[in-house]
């Protein structure tokens, strides 16, 4: 089975399945998750924990034999696989022999970053669900962090108004780790009294940690504004421009093939679907392939060559200002220059 992270708590109050699978690339989002796994776990006599770090090289037998060893401590005990990378064929042959024979004295809890599409289809995970639950782990966008914000700063008896949750927000967009921690100091600091933006704005610094694919996404939605502050705030912590260009270079190349199936006739759907976008960012192609024609993409790429030149030495100019123009075009701004 499936759950949605706002399902764990309750799912949590029956008896609990020999298997979950905790997957995402948010942190905080994820070991809370865990956590709670775990404290529900204990509640219902699993007393014992065995942790198991899955990095390159790991023997899968110490899964088989963890799963058979006997409890030193109690009836029941929880095995924590922590996958760092990829199963694999022999951790997916191992992961599937424990579903095949998991019993209710152990409960395994495997937590691993982000699965794409693929990789949901493999047999392990398959495995996973038949006989336990898969719990993704998503992103907090920009749109949904005030409210998520307000929930958390409920659950500390922290009054917070819209405005200070906006201001907020700004100020660790990305980063929910910090937001948490500010959230607690605002809650040591302001007690019971309402905290307006004026209080946020002198008491929380600055936690914003924005990532090529934040940036790639407002540009596909066409945030001309949000993109710029994520391209500037990555220059100003030393980012590799290179690296940066090559990802969005990759992007565009994927819109103006896309671009070219649907000029041919191709249905919209069936030409994401082919070309692997996910479910979940599936809107976003549709707002910038709706906004930018193929031919429009196809200038954009000799723009984004051009700065590559540029990086390389090759050919003058100031690569991040070009980046910037660049980002302006691909967002739908009339800022931008013509490439």
């Amino acid at each position: 089975m499936r759950l949605r992270p706002d399902q764990l708590d309750k799912h949590l109050s029956s008896s609990l399945l020999p298997v979950y699978l905790i997957s995402g690339d948010e942190p905080l989002l994820a070991q809370e998750a865990a956590d709670s796994l775990r404290t529900a776990a204990r509640a219902q006599n699993y007393l014992e924990r065995e942790v198991l770090d899955a990095d390159t090289g790991f023997n899968w037998g110490q899964l088989r034999g963890a799963s058979q060893s006997m409890s030193l401590f109690s009836d029941k005990k929880i095995l924590d696989l922590r996958i760092n990378g990829k199963a694999g064929k022999e951790g997916s042959q191992a992961i599937c022999e424990y579903c095949d024979t998991a019993s209710d004295d152990t409960l395994l809890l495997i937590t691993c970053g982000r699965l794409d599409r693929a990789s949901l289809r493999t047999k392990w995970i398959k495995a996973v669900e038949s006989r336990g639950a898969l719990i993704q782990i998503w992103p907090i966008d920009r749109q949904q962090l005030p409210r998520w914000l307000q929930q958390r700063a409920q659950k500390l008896g922290l009054n917070m108004d819209r405005a200070a949750l906006d201001v907020l927000a700004d100020r660790v967009e990305g980063n929910l780790l910090a937001a948490a921690q500010e959230l607690e100091k605002l809650h040591v600091l302001a007690g019971n009294k309402p905290v307006n933006a004026d209080a946020v704005n002198s008491l929380v610094a600055s936690s914003a940690r924005y990532d090529v694919f934040k940036l790639i996404d407002c540009l596909l939605q066409g945030q001309t504004t949000a993109a710029l502050r994520m391209i500037h705030s990555l220059h100003g912590e030393g980012a590799e421009g290179i690296p940066l260009m090559g990802a969005i270079s990759r992007e565009l190349r994927n819109l103006y093939q896309c671009a070219q199936l649907i000029d041919s006739g191709n249905g919209i759907d069936r030409v994401l679907d082919n070309a692997g976008v996910w479910d979940k960012r599936k809107p976003l192609y549709k707002q910038a392939l709706a906004r930018l024609p193929s031919a429009r993409l196809a200038s954009l790429l000799s723009f984004a060559q051009e700065i590559d030149l540029c990086q390389k030495g090759q050919r003058a100019g100031d690569a991040w200002q070009l980046i910037d123009h660049l980002a302006c075009q691909l967002a739908g701004s009339p800022l931008g220059i013509q490439g």
